[in-house]
């Protein structure tokens, strides 16, 4: 099973390596990262790497698709280059998925309209305007297409479409091995739950999700 996972320039290190380090321990996966051009793709803040190993045109039809998010997301809004790759990955995929930001790039080639999807938080208004149909939901399964909200449930998409395709058991073996037990310090984790000066100090922050300011 051929997993690709898309990199472009100031995309976030986490949206991609979540999925990297669950989906890549099925039995069977062989895990690409592919990019326009090969070689060393910057993150979003510049001082980490990973290695586009082939380009587009090398991985024409891989099973899964996992598309991150990240700032750099912004002005792939308009690539055609990775645009068109996904549209026509997608096109053979057993699976097309997405992290945070990533699920605008699939509503972007076309892919959500309609569907029901999940993105960061800050971005669910800009996954509406693109026609898809926006839920809070952590990670939402609509067909074969797999989205997850903000950064870290990367993690809970990959154990999830591990359950899909090798079963429960395989995905909690993958959980125990990662040993992914979240107990996080605090309980501020969606603006839900979050101080309300809390979520007004990450809106003035967010041009890092999107790359752009976002209103109050």
């Amino acid at each position: 099973m051929q997993i690709a996972i898309v990199l472009y320039d100031r995309f976030t290190a986490l949206d991609a390596v979540g999925p990297y380090e669950t989906l890549g321990r099925l039995p069977d996966a062989e895990l690409v990262f592919v990019a326009e051009r090969a070689g060393p793709v910057r993150t979003d803040n510049g001082n980490l790497a990973l290695t586009a190993e082939k380009t587009f045109a090398e991985v024409p039809t891989p099973d899964v698709v996992v598309v991150p998010g990240g700032p750099g997301q912004t002005p792939q809004m308009e690539n055609e280059a990775l645009l068109g790759w996904i549209r026509a990955a997608d096109a053979t995929s057993t699976w097309t998925t997405s992290v945070c930001t990533g699920s605008l790039l699939l509503a972007a080639a076309g892919l959500l309209d309609g569907r029901r999807a999940t993105s960061h938080w800050l971005a669910l208004d800009e996954l509406r305007r693109l026609g898809a149909e926006p839920t809070g939901e952590r990670v939402v399964l609509d067909g074969k297409y797999v989205t997850a909200a903000g950064v870290s449930s990367g993690i809970d998409m990959g154990l999830t479409l591990i359950g899909r395709i090798a079963g429960d058991a395989v995905a909690q073996a993958v959980q125990l091995g990662i040993e992914y037990d979240p107990q996080p310090p605090y309980d501020a984790g969606s603006p839900e739950k979050a101080p309300a000066e809390v979520v007004g100090l990450l809106r003035s922050m967010s041009r890092f999700i999107l790359g752009r300011e976002q209103p109050s």
